[in-house]
């Protein structure tokens, strides 16, 4: 299918004009500190209309550090529409059922605008599923058009600010918000949640004051341990010698990492899991002869928040025992169980109802639960880790293929794809695999223990930095000389 339809959908598609000349490395960075503190300005202005006391739910707060939103936040949505539409064209291009060549730049344009037009539809149909599934839950019925036509422009806002960072900051807007988010969400969490938290226990005096103001900071100390481990294994890689086949004594070498596909497995798989607890949200209301195998998929029981406000609450069922649905281990005064002792206790002596649909209720314990969510995340990233190499162009085969148009060879090989590509057999497959564990291990570890920013946020945000590092000192070398900029290019 090619794409020469959207030639004329195009042009009624709003645009950002590209700079007319290149922007200095200065003046990018004037536009990204701008377009960050219009990002602050929407993360922080609430849409009327939306009950506020009734979003401060931990598994919201993960879906928020995920899309670089704020539940309630006129960026609500954030850039779920962007990267969903991101991924169902990548992948749809990577089956062949797109046939475009990105090369071209008239095929490029259109690409691009179609992503774009699936964003901006998705943006509107995610607001108003996030309003009618009582994700965000509204002040009164009557304010359910006001809060979704607010969430739908403050999406499209964002969708917009993210072309205007890719063509006038140093990075793209999409980078840019997750990095500021889960930034903000750590700094945020250890002012307003930490550090009362310390003082607290200190104020309440007694032999173990220390202990339990130094224990309050748990959260941060276990953020601390996985940005850590974050910036280890990124740095983590296998080299291969290359030669140059026409110019003798040339060589260089193929860096490897071991996480081959970034931290993509464990958006995927999370964005999955968190995905059917909205989708199967809707089966809580089933009645007949269906009821029963909604309550074995998700079983939703009625709770009351400290303000009072009823909703829906995820307990129990299949859908249950693959979420990260666990609580924080803060104080009970912030939202959380009461400290990490009591949260050890519920996680040993919590039991959860599974329906089945021929056997009635049976208790599973809450530890049972953490190993279970943990086992399925990690598979999830393995599958999705595989799936995504196969289809967008990273297998060996297809690298082989890019090493050998290039001109590069192994030495002590002859420069043959096929020769290439068994030497790669012998690690991308591997790799693939032991990155995607790794980064499921991590989100799982963070999710557990309650790290601030969350795993999965981390290792975004070390990525997304140690990338800006290296391309922020890149422009830097080629403003201060030129000549390089011509040689590269």
């Amino acid at each position: 299918m090619a794409l020469e339809f959207m030639d004329g959908i195009s042009q009624y598609i709003p645009s950002i004009r590209s700079p007319g000349s290149p922007l200095s490395l200065r003046e990018k960075l004037n536009w990204t500190a701008g377009i960050l503190a219009v990002y602050f300005v929407l993360y922080n202005t609430y849409a009327v209309g939306v009950n506020r006391q009734a979003v401060a739910q931990p598994f919201l707060q993960l879906i928020s550090i995920i899309f670089a939103a704020k539940i309630g936040s006129l960026i609500t949505v954030g850039i779920g529409p962007i990267v969903l539409a991101s991924m169902v064209l990548q992948l749809i291009q990577g089956s062949g059922i797109i046939d475009i060549d990105l090369s071209d730049p008239a095929q490029e344009a259109r690409f691009q605008s179609l992503q774009k037009l699936s964003a901006l539809v998705l943006a509107c149909i995610e607001s108003v599923v996030f309003v009618a599934t009582g994700y965000v839950p509204i002040a009164s019925p009557s304010a359910f058009g006001l809060v979704a036509i607010q969430l739908m422009l403050g999406a499209i806002f964002i969708v917009y600010l993210d072309e205007l960072m890719s063509k006038y900051g140093v990075t793209s807007g999409i980078n840019l918000f997750i990095a500021s988010g889960v930034s903000y969400a750590i700094v945020a969490g250890t002012f307003e949640i930490l550090v009362p938290e310390a003082m607290q226990a200190i104020q309440a005096g007694g032999a173990a004051a220390v202990s339990n103001a130094i224990i309050a900071f748990g959260p941060l100390f276990f953020a601390i341990i996985v940005f850590l481990v974050s910036i280890y294994i990124y740095e983590m890689k296998v080299e291969l010698p290359l030669a140059f086949e026409q110019l003798r004594g040339i060589g260089g070498r193929l860096p490897i990492p071991f996480l081959y596909v970034s931290v993509l497995p464990v958006i995927l798989a999370s964005s999955l899991e968190l995905s059917l607890t909205v989708w199967f949200r809707f089966l809580s209301g089933v009645k007949g002869s269906f009821a029963n195998f909604a309550k074995f998929l998700a079983l939703y029981t009625p709770a009351m928040s400290s303000t009072g406000a009823t909703s829906l609450q995820l307990s129990g069922g299949i859908t249950y025992l693959i979420s990260p649905s666990f609580p924080l281990p803060y104080s009970a005064a912030y939202g959380g169980i009461g400290g990490y002792g009591p949260y050890i206790t519920y996680l040993l002596t919590t039991k959860t109802h599974l329906f089945l649909p021929f056997g009635g209720f049976v208790l599973v314990p809450e530890w049972m639960h953490v190993i279970i969510y943990t086992v399925v995340l990690v598979i999830l990233c393995v599958v999705f880790g595989k799936f995504w190499v196969g289809l967008t162009g990273q297998s060996p085969k297809n690298l082989a293929e890019q090493i050998g148009d290039q001109g590069w060879q192994i030495p002590g090989f002859r420069r043959d794809p096929r020769i290439v590509e068994n030497i790669l057999n012998k690690y991308v497959p591997s790799l693939t695999v032991l990155g995607s564990i790794a980064v499921g291990l991590i989100s799982a570890l963070a999710t557990l223990t309650g790290a601030i920013g969350s795993g999965m946020g981390i290792l975004l945000t070390v990525g997304i930095i140690y990338m800006l590092y290296q391309q922020l000192e890149q422009e830097n070398l080629y403003e201060t000389y030129p000549v390089l900029e011509k040689l590269v290019k």
